[in-house]
């Protein structure tokens, strides 16, 4: 299973790309865990220093911004 990260402290866009990010997955089939952390030193660990972010297993794959819904889809298909 995979294992999406969204990195913000809580912010609309911070929420808007956990949205996204639950709706890809729902919608793609690909069995992924979508979970929001809100720690800053979390966050940091990452060397993210602009939110939101969005990981992927581990991966930085955006950073301050919203992905859409298809490039979170090829994240987990690729």
């Amino acid at each position: 299973m995979k294992l999406i990260q969204v990195l913000g402290p809580g912010c609309a866009k911070c929420k808007e790309a956990a949205r996204i990010a639950s709706e890809a997955v729902a919608e793609s089939g690909i069995e992924a865990r979508v979970e929001k952390v809100e720690d800053l030193q979390q966050i940091m660990s990452f060397g993210v220093f602009s939110t939101p972010a969005v990981v992927v297993d581990g991966e930085v794959k955006a950073v301050g911004k919203v992905p859409s819904k298809k490039e979170i889809v090829a994240w987990l298909a690729g």
